[in-house]
């Protein structure tokens, strides 16, 4: 059995982050890595990405719902509108992290999100653009392999391209976590039962 493979409770083999039962089994096995088209889904999650660095995704995990609420559902359109007096909202909700650089950052990368939607006609068809080729992927997707994919050629494009689009808090490494969890790429472990799941709906 691949290395970083466990089974759960359920019998099922899963990538060893997301084999205990509780959040991190739920979001492993409902979220991570699958596709997703929708642009709000996509804008929080790379906001989220954002507002996880130097933290763990648990954190974010647990606080995304109080996210949720104090950006508008990631609306874009309606976050983008956010002015002084909404920094200062959102730097007194105890619910969210409250980090002033990563708070103005998403308020920018709203109104960006806007200019990318009107140029690609979504953030679905921008984004999308980057799912790598499958001859650029690793022949077997092992624990190793997971451990030393921090960043790869399509994640640092990305980060380059939207960089120069004016978004901030996407680095490379912030660039392909995302591109993980939304399925740019499946990166759950041979053996998985979810990255079985994946490639079958791929088909």
């Amino acid at each position: 059995m691949n290395k970083g493979i466990k089974k759960g409770s359920d019998g099922n083999g899963r990538c060893w982050w997301g084999a205990d039962d509780g959040i991190y089994a739920d979001y492993h096995d409902q979220e991570w890595g699958r596709p997703v088209r929708d642009d709000i889904w996509l804008f929080e999650k790379i906001c989220l990405e954002g507002f996880q660095a130097g933290l763990s995704w648990l954190t974010i995990l647990k606080k995304r719902e109080n996210f949720r609420k104090a950006f508008k559902g990631f609306d874009f359109e309606k976050v983008a509108r956010f002015n002084e007096a909404s920094v200062r909202r959102l730097m007194n909700d105890a619910g969210i992290v409250r980090h002033q650089g990563k708070i103005r950052s998403t308020i920018n990368n709203a109104k960006r999100a806007i200019d990318l939607r009107d140029e690609f006609g979504s953030l679905s068809d921008y984004f999308w653009r980057y799912e790598p080729d499958s001859k650029s992927r690793p022949k077997r997707m092992t624990h190793k392999a997971l451990m030393e994919l921090t960043e790869t050629d399509a994640s640092r494009a990305m980060s380059k391209d939207l960089k120069r689009r004016g978004w901030s808090f996407v680095g490379p490494t912030t660039a392909y976590a995302f591109m993980q969890a939304m399925g740019l790429v499946n990166d759950h472990l041979e053996g998985c039962w979810v990255r079985e799941e994946i490639k079958a709906n791929d088909k």
